[in-house]
Protein backbone atom coordinates (compact mmCIF):
# COMPACT_ATOMS: atom_id res chain seq x y z
CA UNK A 1 0.00 0.00 0.00
CA UNK A 2 1.29 3.45 -0.06
CA UNK A 3 0.96 6.46 2.09
CA UNK A 4 1.31 10.18 1.31
CA UNK A 5 3.64 11.73 3.24
CA UNK A 6 3.01 15.72 2.90
CA UNK A 7 5.55 17.47 6.00
CA UNK A 8 8.14 16.08 8.45
CA UNK A 9 7.63 12.43 6.90
CA UNK A 10 8.96 13.80 3.95
CA UNK A 11 12.72 13.98 5.50
CA UNK A 12 14.05 10.43 4.77
CA UNK A 13 15.92 10.29 7.60
CA UNK A 14 13.18 11.03 10.15
CA UNK A 15 11.00 8.00 7.62
CA UNK A 16 13.87 5.53 8.52
CA UNK A 17 14.22 5.64 11.89
CA UNK A 18 10.15 5.72 12.37
CA UNK A 19 9.23 2.86 9.40
CA UNK A 20 12.51 1.25 8.91
CA UNK A 21 10.55 -0.90 6.04
CA UNK A 22 9.48 1.62 3.70
CA UNK A 23 9.77 2.53 0.25
CA UNK A 24 10.25 5.88 -1.31
CA UNK A 25 8.32 5.38 -4.61
CA UNK A 26 6.73 8.42 -6.02
CA UNK A 27 6.43 12.45 -5.82
CA UNK A 28 3.02 13.14 -5.56
CA UNK A 29 0.29 15.86 -5.33
CA UNK A 30 -3.00 16.04 -3.33
CA UNK A 31 -5.50 18.08 -5.20
CA UNK A 32 -7.80 20.20 -3.53
CA UNK A 33 -6.31 20.81 -0.30
CA UNK A 34 -3.85 23.13 1.81
CA UNK A 35 -1.61 22.22 4.16
CA UNK A 36 -2.32 24.07 7.91
CA UNK A 37 -0.54 24.08 11.05
CA UNK A 38 -2.64 23.53 14.07
CA UNK A 39 -2.44 22.42 17.77
CA UNK A 40 1.42 21.63 20.16
CA UNK A 41 3.35 19.45 19.72
CA UNK A 42 5.94 18.66 22.76
CA UNK A 43 8.37 17.22 20.42
CA UNK A 44 8.70 20.11 17.87
CA UNK A 45 7.57 22.61 20.27
CA UNK A 46 5.02 24.13 17.94
CA UNK A 47 2.09 23.36 15.52
CA UNK A 48 2.28 20.37 12.78
CA UNK A 49 0.99 19.72 9.75
CA UNK A 50 -2.34 18.77 8.82
CA UNK A 51 -3.67 18.50 5.09
CA UNK A 52 -6.99 20.51 4.80
CA UNK A 53 -10.04 20.41 1.96
CA UNK A 54 -9.55 23.27 0.03
CA UNK A 55 -10.38 23.81 -3.50
CA UNK A 56 -8.32 24.91 -6.11
CA UNK A 57 -5.18 24.22 -3.54
CA UNK A 58 -2.90 21.20 -3.96
CA UNK A 59 -0.30 19.74 -1.55
CA UNK A 60 2.95 18.59 -2.89
CA UNK A 61 4.07 15.38 -0.91
CA UNK A 62 5.87 11.89 -1.66
CA UNK A 63 4.27 8.47 -1.64
CA UNK A 64 6.33 5.57 0.32
CA UNK A 65 5.62 1.87 -0.19
CA UNK A 66 4.63 0.69 3.31
CA UNK A 67 3.33 -2.46 5.39
CA UNK A 68 0.91 -2.95 8.02
CA UNK A 69 3.35 -3.13 10.54
CA UNK A 70 5.24 0.25 9.78
CA UNK A 71 1.55 2.16 8.99
CA UNK A 72 0.55 0.87 12.69
CA UNK A 73 4.42 2.78 13.88
CA UNK A 74 3.50 5.97 12.38
CA UNK A 75 -0.12 5.72 13.48
CA UNK A 76 1.87 5.41 16.53
CA UNK A 77 4.28 8.36 16.32
CA UNK A 78 1.55 10.66 14.63
CA UNK A 79 -0.53 9.93 18.09
CA UNK A 80 -4.47 10.11 18.81
CA UNK A 81 -4.53 13.85 17.62
CA UNK A 82 -4.60 12.01 14.03
CA UNK A 83 -6.50 9.81 11.56
CA UNK A 84 -5.85 8.13 8.77
CA UNK A 85 -7.88 9.56 5.19
CA UNK A 86 -7.87 7.44 1.86
CA UNK A 87 -7.07 9.94 -0.58
CA UNK A 88 -6.26 9.63 -4.56
CA UNK A 89 -3.03 11.55 -5.15
CA UNK A 90 -1.11 12.24 -8.78
CA UNK A 91 1.85 11.32 -9.49
CA UNK A 92 4.08 13.88 -11.91
CA UNK A 93 3.55 11.11 -15.15
CA UNK A 94 -0.36 12.18 -14.55
CA UNK A 95 -1.41 8.54 -12.64
CA UNK A 96 -3.77 8.84 -10.15
CA UNK A 97 -2.64 6.30 -7.02
CA UNK A 98 -4.72 5.82 -3.95
CA UNK A 99 -2.64 5.83 -0.78
CA UNK A 100 -3.58 6.37 3.14
CA UNK A 101 -2.46 9.76 4.51
CA UNK A 102 -2.77 10.99 8.40
CA UNK A 103 -4.90 13.82 8.55
CA UNK A 104 -5.48 15.65 12.21
CA UNK A 105 -9.02 15.90 13.83
CA UNK A 106 -9.59 18.81 14.83
CA UNK A 107 -8.14 21.84 12.46
CA UNK A 108 -9.54 24.66 14.62
CA UNK A 109 -6.75 24.80 16.40
CA UNK A 110 -4.64 26.74 13.97
CA UNK A 111 -0.81 27.65 15.33
CA UNK A 112 2.59 28.56 14.45
CA UNK A 113 5.03 26.21 13.78
CA UNK A 114 8.55 25.65 15.67
CA UNK A 115 11.64 26.51 12.97
CA UNK A 116 12.96 23.29 13.92
CA UNK A 117 9.71 21.46 12.01
CA UNK A 118 9.91 23.87 9.42
CA UNK A 119 13.66 22.82 8.63
CA UNK A 120 12.76 19.10 9.11
CA UNK A 121 9.66 19.33 6.34
CA UNK A 122 12.17 21.56 4.18
CA UNK A 123 14.78 18.55 4.45
CA UNK A 124 11.84 16.17 3.35
CA UNK A 125 11.24 18.75 0.33
CA UNK A 126 14.69 18.54 -0.69
CA UNK A 127 14.66 15.02 -0.34
CA UNK A 128 12.42 14.72 -2.50
CA UNK A 129 13.08 17.19 -5.18
CA UNK A 130 10.25 19.03 -4.58
CA UNK A 131 12.54 22.16 -4.05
Amino acid sequence: MFYFAYASNLNRKQMSERAPNVKARYSATLPNHKLVFAGWSRTWRGAVASVLQSGGDKVQGGLYEVNEQDLERLARYEGPEYTTAKVCVFRDTGETVDAITFVRRRHNDEGKPSAEYLASIKQGYIDWGLI
